[in-house]
């Protein structure tokens, strides 16, 4: 008899804010764990003025640099960039309110998840 043993990966949280400190942004959960498989959703807010509009995600897995997850605009659509809309889910509910889940877990999703906002757009894509 084989016995499985479910596999956890954990995503932590931290957040920043462009053009200055993270202070008043805010992250939660701070750690999360789940299941290869399952999803994860991790939430961000702040409490800048409501012209902070725009919240970006990123990604850093170990030993690599930060990765643009997407970007989101209250009252617009999530630019997911490169990256696949099947693997990430962007909502931003308010102004100073948005989340991001991370579907069908594997390994290599496990990293620090960041979370930054920003009064205008700071990412500027090439060709665009």
């Amino acid at each position: 008899m084989v016995t499985m043993t479910p596999l956890l990966i954990a995503l932590v949280a931290s957040s920043l804010m462009l053009q200055g400190h993270c202070q008043g942004v805010t992250q939660h959960p701070e750690i999360n764990w789940s299941s290869v498989s399952k999803s994860a959703e991790m939430n961000c807010s702040h409490n800048k003025d409501v012209s902070h509009t725009q919240m970006y995600w990123y990604r850093q897995r170990p030993g690599e640099s930060m990765t643009l997850v997407v970007y989101t605009v209250y009252g617009g659509q999530p630019d997911y960039g490169e990256l696949p809309q099947t693997k990430y889910s962007a909502v931003k509910e308010s102004s100073e309110n948005g989340a991001l889940t991370v579907k069908d877990l594997q390994l290599e999703d496990a990293g620090v998840y960041f979370c930054a906002v920003s009064k205008h757009s700071d990412v500027r894509r090439k060709g665009n």
